[in-house]
């Protein structure tokens, strides 16, 4: 769901890495390297490439210029092929399913069937069939469950507003009058969360249209878990949870509406559950919000490796740095977060990292679509530990629509210059986005060099090294004063690989590092980047403006 973006936070605590920058900034006093633990436990989700779907914008199969499962089945191979020999597929290990569940909106997000899905997309059989073919190309598939709330027209919530004897009144919060609580992620809110309704006030945080679920009642849980189960059962390899810290209140106020040692209780209890069902299934957590709290969704991990929580959390503060470090060319606060990250994140527990999502503007509108910028935002997002998440488009550099709506950030998909771009033979649900004749999948897929190949390649190169996918960080680049250049070992068992970014437009030199090894495998080189020199006891490397290289060192 759509919300405002947080403050940005300041840490407490900054620990200053080992290794300099390049010479013209100077060389700070050596202390601890900051480091990040590898993900603990070898389930599939912990070093997986996902990938962002709106269904309703990917492809169309039968005209109506809606997109289904049935398109989506139709452009599977464009995603991953199952052919590890190939190269024209993008190479993504899992699929995210915004909400394809039965729904009066457009968006899906206020659900009137759990077990129904949206008409407009196609029947449970399409979602087997869509499982069965993404499991045999090696990718798995996530589902959107939204357990806040449901839609005011989904008949539990019906039945609740019937009358105050209503068996399932207590499925939704209801108050004789209104306790006036307002919204818990903005304190200058004046939006209402208790709504009227047959003389009674029920909550609902987002709007009227979406009353919250009480999950505090023993009956909404079990059938909540049952829903879980359903889908598991259906070849869904898990969820992503919307709105995740806003699940049980306790009284009003951002302490008694978010963050409630109740909604991390239940997150507990469904993830048992869920891995009691499928003991490889996901969970990923939307927590929109500050380091030091997403870092309390992963739970303990001394009973589960990991985490007993969600296993997966987005992480919103980087991705703000990522994208703000690609536009002003400045690694610095990235590193600040990272340091963040190792003070407050569990050891051993897969970080989520992202760019955008279907409730931001697109990477490429904030960035201005300079192809440097964008560049460098592809190389940041997929050399970092963790479970990358790409949103559809964002691999072409597609822009957001010209309306001020959601919609805006959720238009179709351009695989090609003719009238429909390939997406539909009818008139599309929603106007393309700017640029879309020439920002389509056929004008890069064979182009060396485009946005498209960046990524494949990137994903490539992850996928061909166990460190680059599965292993811990050190930072090589101080988490003080400005970095132009960004620098990190990763690191698992035996295999050492060096990252190194160059944010700036113009060619730096990044090092010396001191890091063992007497030679150096390139897994990725954007073109004129030297290779890494030894002189005496450091390695350094000349890279041009804006451009990436990953070596493996031996």
């Amino acid at each position: 769901m759509p919300l405002p973006r947080p403050l940005r936070f300041l840490p407490a605590l900054t620990v200053l890495a080992c290794a300099p920058q390049p010479p013209s900034t100077g060389t700070p006093q050596a202390r601890p390297p900051v480091e990040l633990a590898a993900p603990a436990g070898d389930e599939w989700y912990r070093h997986a490439v996902f990938y962002e779907i709106f269904v309703r914008s990917f492809q169309d199969s039968n005209g109506d210029g809606k997109g289904d499962l049935p398109g989506l089945i139709s452009r599977l191979d464009y995603l991953n092929d199952g052919d590890p020999g190939t190269t024209t597929d993008l190479g993504v290990d899992a699929l995210w399913l915004m909400p394809v569940f039965d729904s009066p909106s457009y968006h899906g997000y206020d659900v009137v069937d759990y077990e129904r899905i949206h008409p407009d997309y196609g029947t449970v059989e399409d979602f087997e069939r869509l499982c069965a073919e993404a499991h045999r190309r090696g990718m798995r598939v996530i589902l959107d469950l939204v357990l806040n709330h449901s839609s005011s027209q989904h008949p539990w919530f019906v039945e609740s507003a019937s009358s105050r004897t209503s068996a399932k009144r207590d499925w939704y919060q209801w108050s004789d009058t209104d306790p006036g609580w307002r919204q818990p992620w903005d304190l200058f809110s004046k939006g209402a969360t208790w709504h009227e309704r047959n003389g009674a006030y029920y909550y609902g945080v987002f709007w009227g249209g979406m009353p919250d679920l009480n999950l505090k009642t023993p009956a909404v849980r079990e059938e909540v878990k049952r829903i879980a189960s359903f889908w598991l059962g259906k070849g869904a390899d898990g969820f992503r949870l919307d709105a995740a810290r806003y699940l049980i209140e306790t009284g009003g106020g951002l302490s008694g509406q978010a963050d409630t040692p109740e909604t991390h209780a239940f997150w507990k209890e469904l993830a048992a559950h869920v891995r009691s069902v499928k003991p490889d299934a996901v969970l990923v957590g939307e927590n929109w919000t500050t380091t030091p709290l997403i870092a309390t969704y992963y739970g303990s991990t001394a009973r589960v490796p990991g985490g007993d929580e969600l296993p997966l959390n987005f992480n919103f503060p980087l991705a703000e740095e990522l994208l703000e470090a690609a536009r002003t060319g400045d690694a610095a606060d990235v590193t600040v977060k990272l340091a963040e990250m190792r003070s407050h994140y569990p050891a051993g527990v897969a970080d989520a990292p992202f760019l955008t999502n279907h409730d931001q503007v697109r990477v490429a509108t904030q960035l201005g679509g300079k192809a440097g910028s964008l560049a460098t935002a592809a190389s940041l997002l997929l050399t970092l530990p963790g479970s990358p998440f790409l949103y559809y488009g964002e691999e072409l550099g597609m822009a957001n629509g010209t309306t001020p709506n959601d919609e805006a950030k959720r238009t179709p998909m351009a695989w090609d210059a003719s009238a429909g771009a390939g997406f539909t033979t009818g008139t599309p649900w929603f106007s393309f986005s700017p640029g879309a004749e020439h920002t389509h999948v056929a004008a890069q897929v064979n182009t060396p060099g485009s946005l498209l190949s960046r990524y494949r390649e990137l994903i490539r190169a992850r996928h061909a090294s166990p460190a680059l996918e599965r292993g811990g960080l050190k930072l090589l680049t101080p988490t003080q004063g400005r970095a132009p250049t960004l620098a990190f070992l990763r690191t698992v068992g035996d295999e050492r690989v060096l990252v190194v970014h160059n944010l700036a437009d113009v060619a730096l030199t990044a090092g010396p590092f001191e890091l063992e090894g007497d030679s150096s495998e390139v897994l990725f080189a954007d073109p004129s980047v030297g290779s890494p020199l030894r002189n005496g006891g450091g390695w350094s490397v000349t890279l041009p403006g804006r451009s990436t290289g990953i070596w493996r060192l031996r």
